[in-house]
């Protein structure tokens, strides 16, 4: 079977600060993360050729080659379904250097969601066919959604408010180390934890990522070209992307178990094409926009069985030098982005220089949002 395995690696990785505000247009905020993953790459924006991004991106392929200098782009793609594109952005473009269809790819996103608008607030469009059916009921915004499968999930399998609050507070250790991350010095106790207010029952206010302006970008070449780069490559080892049968976006209504989410779906291509397994991952980077997105994650990628990803977090299973550390950087103390940040941070774990770093790591599942149609990728030194 022909696959993408080790053709492709992330040459160079570049992001913006990241705050609640920020004065500058996306498109700007754009042009800077990827003409700072150029820079580290130590390749030229005339070389650029190839662009991917996320359909619910703002700026475009046009405006950001003709801004940063690209040269002729003979490939260009977005993937849907906002934080279940991220990694397939990457993967669109390994297709296309591994295929001969470009040289050098850059996928980014840029986004001013702590500044912007809600997406949800928009009262006069008509609602897509999901929402036809969530909507009208109160399930107003993603958080109402995961909410209600949280809720299934607990129901099933006896999962509490302390294997998230064991998510939540393992993310935050870590953004505790980033000078980077939104919550940098800002620790997370389980008091404060528990007693937050309600954003959607059983959500609570650290169940749910930040809002955040910011960009982040990163730069894939072939495997020979990158080991002429600036940095040690970081192979593209798996690519896979996830959409189940009958599917519903977040919650899951048509399925037999809802609780099998897309996750599933990309796991299962996911290791058919790689030489590895879930035991042979070193740390992961798991879409973490809410905090019951991980144990469900878990599950789907193979770390444990079903309804075991709650116990799964106890005993600092998810810190380093735990079972599994994850999330050295994520949406829910450093940024959200749609995912972004989890792909950068993934390579920095790779190259040994993350501010959390993971000792001798050599493999790095990072995933996209599970709940949609989503991607993922297994990355290595």
């Amino acid at each position: 079977m022909a696959t993408l395995k080790d053709a492709t690696a992330i040459a160079g990785i570049g992001q913006t600060a990241f705050a609640k505000h920020l004065p500058e247009s996306e498109k700007t905020l754009a042009c800077r993360a990827i003409l700072a993953a150029l820079d580290d790459a130590g390749l030229d924006p005339a070389e650029v050729d190839a662009f991917a991004s996320y359909t619910m991106e703002e700026t475009d392929e046009v405006e950001i080659a003709k801004a940063i200098g690209a040269g002729d782009v003979t490939f260009f793609s977005k993937v849907g379904y906002g934080g279940g594109g991220s990694c397939a952005t990457v993967a669109h473009l390994a297709a296309a250097v591994a295929t001969g269809q470009a040289n050098v790819g850059v996928a980014w996103r840029s986004r001013k969601r702590g500044s912007g608008p809600r997406p949800w607030k928009n009262t006069t469009a008509q609602l897509p066919t999901p929402g036809q059916w969530t909507r009208p009921f109160g399930l107003l915004r993603p958080a109402d959604e995961i909410g209600m499968l949280t809720r299934r999930y607990m129901h099933e399998y006896g999962a509490t408010r302390d294997h998230l609050f064991n998510v939540a507070l393992a993310c935050r250790n870590r953004a505790n180390q980033n000078p980077a991350a939104i919550m940098y010095e800002r620790p997370l106790t389980r008091e404060t934890y528990m007693t937050s207010r309600w954003i959607s029952e059983p959500l609570c206010l650290f169940d749910n990522c930040l809002e955040t302006d910011g960009a982040l970008a990163c730069v894939v070449v072939g495997a020979g070209r990158a080991r002429d780069c600036r940095h040690r490559p970081v192979y593209v080892h798996s690519v896979a992307q996830g959409l189940p049968a009958q599917h519903h976006g977040m919650v899951n209504y048509w399925n037999d178990d809802p609780l099998a989410g897309p996750a599933w779906t990309a796991a299962r291509r996911l290791w058919k094409t790689a030489d590895l397994g879930p035991q042979d991952v070193d740390v992961a980077q798991i879409y973490d926009a809410f905090t019951p997105l991980v144990p469900l994650s878990l599950e789907g990628y193979g770390f444990c069985g079903r309804g075991e990803g709650g116990p799964f977090t106890e005993g600092g299973a998810l810190e380093i030098g735990g079972r599994l550390p994850l999330n050295t950087g994520g949406g829910l103390s450093e940024a959200y982005v749609h995912g972004f940040n989890l792909i950068n941070e993934g390579v920095k774990q790779l190259r040994g220089v993350s501010t959390a770093q993971v000792p001798g790591a050599s493999t790095c599942l990072v995933t996209a949002g599970e709940g949609v149609p989503t991607s993922a990728l297994l990355l290595r030194s």
